[in-house]
């Protein structure tokens, strides 16, 4: 559970209303969807710990860690919506419950809209209604759809259509595509969904979708996965013509931004401050993935970090999230 150092920042100066851009959240006409469609056990013993989620238990984790508000998001893989008649009906249903949440708790909630990109046409009338109806504040895109990574040229006019509406796009990881060398004992969220997220974000850089697509916001989770520790490797790399030139890197490198989920720490924290600078960081628990009582630890460690002067703990919390979402930011005020 958080302790008292959640209501104000490391220095015990005044509070800040965190915004929590990583919180995966499962209402009850999701629920039912994923468990008529078999995507979900219909017992709840079997459920995996996320699937247990409630609005009441959500504010509750939110009011003792002094989160104001929370962007929810469902990491769904793309293959549950490979089938285009369960992509229509499984994205409406999470985008507008997602959506109805947003309008009962208007300075509580946000949300990423799902798409289902293995379906290009349809992903776009999803993102059009998700922002133009809805209201969505980004959009949430898994690192794989079908086997090729989210810089993949399928993907191009759907990053252009988003690169269009300047809108944020949230990266989660999954498990590795090829998963025969799993390792025994060692959970895939572990290293294999860093390593994915560090995959789709070399994939973004060296297919040129960042270049492509300059008004586009690219949030990664779990702080890139190993981008920013093997920054000093790629730029190597990269003047031995065996990667792109170190200048496209470095601007890539601090064009993303990374959210504090699992691993922010005091062993992470200074490699990824040096790396990309505190104005790229957003806070994220990765709720309810992590656990009630984890999220108050790993909030705790972030507010004791001693690297986190008074500028960078405010703007991680709080103030890079306002500018990232500026539709957000009107609705909640600036405090």
């Amino acid at each position: 559970m958080a302790g008292p150092m959640a209501w104000a920042d490391n220095a015990g100066r005044r509070p800040v209303k965190r915004i929590d851009t990583h919180h995966h959240a499962l209402p009850e006409d999701m629920r039912r969807w994923a468990i008529g469609h078999g995507l979900l056990p219909a017992d709840p013993e079997a459920w995996p710990k996320w699937a247990d989620w409630t609005v009441v238990d959500a504010l509750r984790i939110m009011d003792e860690n002094h989160i104001g508000t929370a962007v929810l998001s469902a990491p769904v893989p793309s293959i549950a919506f490979a089938n285009r008649t369960l992509a229509e009906e499984g994205v409406r249903v999470c985008n507008e419950s997602y959506a109805r949440l947003a309008a009962e708790h208007p300075k509580r909630f946000g949300f990423f809209a799902n798409v289902a990109p293995l379906h290009l046409d349809l992903a776009m009338e999803q993102v059009r209604y998700a922002f133009d109806t809805l209201g969505a504040d980004g959009v949430i895109l898994m690192t794989t759809a079908g086997g090729k990574y989210v810089g993949d040229p399928a993907f191009e006019p759907l990053f252009a259509e988003l690169n269009r509406r300047r809108a944020v796009v949230f990266v989660h990881p999954d498990a590795l595509p090829d998963t025969r060398f799993a390792l025994p004992g060692v959970p895939n969220s572990l290293a294999d969904f860093l390593f994915d997220s560090t995959r789709a974000a070399l994939n973004l850089i060296v297919s040129g979708t960042l270049d492509r697509h300059p008004d586009l916001s690219i949030i990664l989770s779990h702080a890139g996965g190993f981008l920013p520790y093997l920054a000093g490797r790629a730029e190597s790399q990269g003047r031995q013509g065996e990667f792109v030139d170190p200048a496209v890197f470095h601007r890539a490198l601090r064009r993303f931004h990374y959210d504090t989920a699992q691993p922010a720490s005091p062993y992470s924290m200074p490699t990824l401050l040096k790396a990309v600078g505190h104005t790229q960081i957003v806070y994220g628990t990765d709720f309810a993935s992590r656990p009630y009582r984890e999220v108050g630890v790993i909030t705790s460690d972030l507010d004791r970090d001693a690297t986190l002067n008074r500028a960078a703990w405010s703007a991680i919390n709080r103030g890079n999230a306002l500018r990232l979402f500026p539709r957000l930011a009107k609705r909640i005020g600036p405090v």
